[in-house]
């Protein structure tokens, strides 16, 4: 008996099947509406986009809540769609590399390392932290903090949207502030950014008051991280501040439904 062509396999055509993400239902929908009603600002286009991205969150993402933490379907939802947001120009690419997010009830404690190179001695110390990326492993977050900002979107915060830029960043194995973009654009970009970055980091230094939050100039990783927060949450600010990073941001990330 002949074997039926690869294409035309109906076994594997079943599993196709099973592995494909579940579309979201009408259902879905009205709970997106209600758990993040800045979706309905979005244009058509994106709107589909935005669902599709969260159809295969949903199919390849975990969230776990610890700490005694419960989260109901509006606020697994929520999650779900800010998560999603910052990948409407980038696409599913941003998803790869990482299964789960922690989310804890507030706040959470981290234990640091640091080697000092200069002494040689290694040192100890605790961190308190609203949100973390792991290059290689999960989103960990304060739901206290994402409720807060998701209920004042305007203030220049948001901490789903900060840590989803590291896991962009992280993409090309380099976390410099750069995530992967075609060579021009990239040129370009970091030529801005770091200019940006390096303007910041002598106001900071220099003990003047920053419109941009000054955690900024930590790093040109958390540069590029807080930037895209002002991006989604108060993109005027941005603008009249960093002209040039805003309109990478605004090409990067499309504009702010926020």
């Amino acid at each position: 008996m002949a074997q039926p062509a690869a294409g035309n396999d109906p076994l594997r055509s079943l599993f196709r099947r099973l592995r494909a993400p579940r579309t979201l239902s009408p259902d879905d929908i009205a709970l997106l509406a209600e758990a993040a009603p800045w979706v309905a600002r979005l244009a058509p286009a994106r709107r589909e986009r935005l669902h599709g991205l969260i159809t295969r969150f949903r199919a390849g993402k975990s969230i776990t809540p610890l700490h005694g933490l419960e989260l109901d379907d509006h606020q697994r939802m929520l999650l779900a769609a800010l998560c999603c947001l910052p990948l409407l120009e980038f696409g599913a690419e941003g998803l790869r590399g990482w299964s789960q997010v922690l989310v804890y009830p507030g706040a959470f404690r981290a234990q640091r390392h640091e080697h000092d190179e200069d002494t040689g001695v290694l040192h100890e110390y605790d961190e308190d932290l609203i949100g973390e990326s792991w290059e290689f492993g999960p989103l960990v977050l304060s739901w206290d903090d994402v409720a807060a900002e998701a209920g004042s979107p305007h203030e220049g915060f948001n901490v789903v949207v900060h840590e989803m830029a590291h896991k962009l960043d992280a993409l090309d194995q380099a976390m410099d502030g750069t995530p992967p973009l075609p060579a021009a654009w990239q040129r370009a970009w970091a030529r801005d950014f770091q200019a940006a970055y390096e303007a910041l980091c002598a106001r900071v230094d220099a003990g003047e008051e920053t419109v941009i939050d000054p955690y900024a100039a930590e790093a040109p990783e958390e540069f590029f991280a807080v930037t895209s927060e002002y991006h989604f949450s108060a993109p005027a600010v941005l603008a009249a501040a960093m002209p040039e990073v805003a309109s990478h941001l605004r090409r990067f990330y499309g504009e702010s439904p926020l």
